[in-house]
């Protein structure tokens, strides 16, 4: 990393470190790069069981690591009563830290949006019943998602909606609800207004920082394979849109993901 060193150590609270491996990159060596990056914790995050139980996998495999479970918009049409029942035994597992990555995703439409919101209402009950916060997918399905965690009757004490995408007063009204946000690499783009604006506005102590790696790698190294090694690229930018040093960012997301996610 270049510019202003990073004081305190940063939590990646989104990562996909089971998908590396198809970039041709190896788990441990990415966890190996962020820890020397100054990255002291990763989440790596489920999208269906076989994600899952590899996120479950990695994380015994690296103490830096911790797992989310749970099924993506994508795979809800397939969301079923054995799927639930094998999340709820992977939930178990002393490393899994939250339910995710769960949601509705609008855009692509891969599983009808009647059966999204039916896999996603079973999840939030889900991590209700563990104690466990949930990690939320959104994309172009804001009006849903808000109505859903506004009303839904047994939402988990805290969720987290991760690489988020809407504008300022989205944020607004999901941290109105107790939502946490997540900001990822397009937190760095020169055309994400919006993005900008959120990093600017929500206040410090809801907020959190992710990779989504593979996906979305910072500037200066967009379009190119993300890991959690690029994180503190995304923690200084923040900092420079608030105008505060980076280590008070580093500082604050890591302590709130501590918190979030009851790390150690």
């Amino acid at each position: 990393m270049t510019g202003e060193r990073v004081m305190s150590r940063l939590i990646d609270t989104h990562a996909h470190l089971d998908l590396l491996a198809e970039e041709g990159i190896a788990v441990a060596d990415a966890v190996a790069r962020a820890r020397e990056a100054g990255v002291e914790r990763i989440i790596t995050i489920g999208i269906d069981l076989e994600s899952s139980r590899e996120a479950v996998r990695i994380s015994e495999a690296h103490e830096d690591v911790f797992a989310a479970v749970g099924i993506h918009p994508h795979d809800s049409a397939d969301y079923q009563s054995h799927t639930e029942r094998e999340l709820r035994a992977l939930a178990s597992h002393p490393r899994v830290v939250a339910i995710g990555e769960v949601g509705l995703d609008y855009y692509r439409d891969r599983s009808p949006r009647d059966r999204q919101r039916i896999a996603f209402r079973h999840q939030l009950d889900l991590a209700a019943d563990l104690g466990l916060p949930v990690c939320i997918h959104c994309r172009d399905a804001s009006q849903d998602m808000l109505r859903i965690l506004t009303e839904h009757a047994r939402k988990p004490e805290t969720m987290v909606l991760h690489c988020f995408s809407g504008d300022e007063r989205l944020a607004a009204k999901m941290i109105d609800i107790g939502c946490h946000i997540s900001l990822a690499g397009p937190t760095t783009f020169k055309n994400a207004m919006d993005a900008a604006q959120v990093a600017r506005s929500i206040p410090l102590e809801r907020l959190l920082i992710e990779t989504d790696c593979p996906y979305l790698a910072p500037v200066p190294h967009r379009g190119k394979t993300n890991e959690p090694a690029l994180l503190p690229l995304i923690a200084q930018r923040v900092a420079e849109l608030r105008g505060i040093p980076l280590a008070d960012v580093a500082r604050a997301t890591a302590a709130n993901a501590r918190d979030v996610f009851d790390l150690p």
